[in-house]
């Protein structure tokens, strides 16, 4: 049985879906306000791999992911380049998913848009305004975080706690009564976007969406909400205060992934000025070097990414492929049940990709040791493990060297295996004499 850390109970639990063969999952998703970053790339590819494995498991997987197109930083873009806040989402959020593609990420079965759910955020805090849950400030309502027992949970602090370590900036929310409140409508200033209210003509606070978006699209109970870690508190807190005061049931489970660092083990920030692009990481990197980086990562971890780590990730990828050119033949061969077992052992503690990702490799230096029959077979795994459960293909052929040479080079590699050494150069010759240049690899035949 899958088992999966939940931030509310601050252990590993089993996860076990509402409906048998389903499972639901709501994934914050990006606020459309500049171009992705490497967290942003982190997130996506850690819950596309969890989903792509559940999927593989022979789950029906509903994947929820939001888009959240009116917030103050979209606003604060949309006065400095003097262009309507609708037109900068709508820009940002088609870099986005082309981002996405690129990272070989599937599109999510829902992306609802915060826009398209105002008149519901609207409803969801008028009922709290009246069951006494929330109040009106002097800029806006405010949730009252003091009326939920047990606020605090995901943050493991109580509100004691909590309201001794906050504060209340003046500039900002100077409506709240106490510095643990949180807005869920704000009123508009002069020319900013805005929506009617009962409270006047504001918009919705960024804690109010995802409650009313994954209730309604997955209904109570679902079985996951995910997000990083830095959203465990106050966001997802926030969350789960409104829904257990609307008397509503939450999500089941709460999974959240660390943060990415840079090689010296700094998080990345834009004000350190370590802060390396996911846009320019991937036009300098093949992108799968970076989902195999995410891979041999813990997703509950921190995640290192620099040129160096890049590099090596790079190489370990030019290896799997390699290797995937060598035993080509091997793709329709019935994978070794004893290495997918062992991977899907691997996988249900914990998502454990870097475990899962060590026992691939170890799989394909037994295929390269053992060849023949066995050694296909755990080549179909390895083949069954990257390409299929875990979202990265690999490259069985090379660009630009037509099927029938590869096929040549490959039966060089196996005369190599069994040092028929006369037959291998022989093979070398012919492809020379045709104007390849033949080199040895680490991974085999290299042409050029």
């Amino acid at each position: 049985m899958l088992r999966l850390y939940d931030t509310a109970l601050g252990a590993v639990a089993p996860l076990e879906p509402r409906r048998e063969g389903h499972f639901s999952m709501y994934v914050c998703g990006p606020t459309v306000s500049g171009e992705p970053h490497l967290g942003h790339g982190r997130f996506t590819v850690v819950w596309d791999i969890f989903r792509r494995y559940l999927t593989w498991r022979g789950l029906d997987v509903r994947y929820v992911s939001n888009v959240t197109d009116i917030e103050d930083k979209i606003i604060a873009r949309s006065a400095g380049e003097g262009r309507p806040a609708e037109e900068v989402a709508a820009h940002y959020e088609k870099v986005w998913w082309q981002t996405m593609d690129r990272l070989g990420v599937q599109r999510p079965t829902d992306t609802p848009h915060a826009t398209s759910y105002v008149a519901d955020m609207v409803a969801l805090i008028a009922e709290l305004v009246e069951s006494g849950h929330a109040y009106v400030g002097g800029d806006g309502v405010y949730f009252s975080a003091e009326t939920v027992e047990g606020y605090g949970l995901l943050a493991r602090q109580s509100l004691e706690s909590l309201r001794a370590g906050a504060r209340v900036e003046a500039s900002e929310e100077a409506g709240k009564r106490s510095p643990v409140d949180f807005v869920l409508w704000k009123l508009a200033r002069p020319g900013e976007p805005s929506w009617p209210s009962p409270w006047g003509a504001g918009r919705p606070g960024w804690h109010t969406e995802c409650v009313v978006m994954s209730l309604d699209l997955l209904g109570e109970d679902f079985d996951l909400h995910t997000g990083g870690l830095d959203l465990a508190f106050p966001h997802h807190e926030n969350e789960r205060a409104q829904a257990l005061a609307a008397g509503r049931t939450f999500t089941r489970r709460w999974a959240h992934h660390g943060m990415i660092e840079d090689e010296k083990g700094d998080k990345m920030s834009k004000s350190l000025g370590n802060a390396l692009g996911l846009l320019e990481l991937l036009d300098a990197y093949d992108p799968r070097a970076f989902r195999l980086q995410v891979l041999q990562s813990h997703y509950r971890s921190p995640m290192q990414v620099g040129p160096g780590t890049m590099a090596a990730g790079q190489a370990a990828l030019a290896r799997l492929d390699g290797f995937a050119r060598q035993f080509a033949a091997a793709r329709p061969v019935a994978p070794d049940r004893a290495v997918l077992d062992a991977f899907v052992a691997r996988m249900d503690d914990d998502l454990d990709t870097p475990g899962a990702v060590a026992l691939a490799f170890d799989a394909l230096r037994q295929a390269r040791a053992e060849r023949g029959p066995a050694g296909d077979a755990r080549a179909a795994a390895v083949f069954e493990i990257f390409d299929r459960a875990l979202g990265l293909p690999l490259a069985y052929e090379v660009a630009g060297v037509p099927p029938e040479v590869q096929a040549r080079a490959a039966a060089r590699d196996e005369a190599r295996a069994a040092r028929d050494w006369a037959r291998a150069d022989a093979i070398r010759a012919e492809l020379q004499a045709e104007g390849w240049t033949v080199e040895d690899g680490p991974d085999g035949t290299v042409l050029r």
